[in-house]
């Protein structure tokens, strides 16, 4: 996904990635436009178009407002799972816990 993809807005604090390729859901960003700004400046919004892809999620991907890169997830990134058919993924807590 590219890093300057594009982001339709929704209203003055929701910003959508739409589904393409692979992804199998949109993606939700929760951001105005000035944090906007800062969260383009890492690969944050190609993570929540990633998460978008994985097996069995459920509604969309998102992101709250203190989105920024992570280990696969962005850090502030949320996404459910089927039980039957989904994953479990540790970047979507964070590797430093134990």
């Amino acid at each position: 996904m590219p890093t300057d993809m594009a982001l339709r807005k929704l209203d003055d604090f929701r910003w959508l990635i739409p589904r393409t390729g692979p992804m199998k859901t949109e993606g939700l960003v929760y951001t105005d436009e000035a944090m906007l700004a800062t969260i383009k400046k890492d690969a944050s919004l190609e993570q929540v178009a990633n998460v978008a892809c994985l097996p069995g999620i459920v509604g969309r991907s998102m992101a709250m407002p203190d989105i920024h890169w992570g280990y696969g997830f962005p850090i502030g990134g949320v996404a459910a799972f089927d039980m039957e058919d989904g994953i479990i993924s540790p970047g979507g807590v964070g590797y430093d816990i134990n």
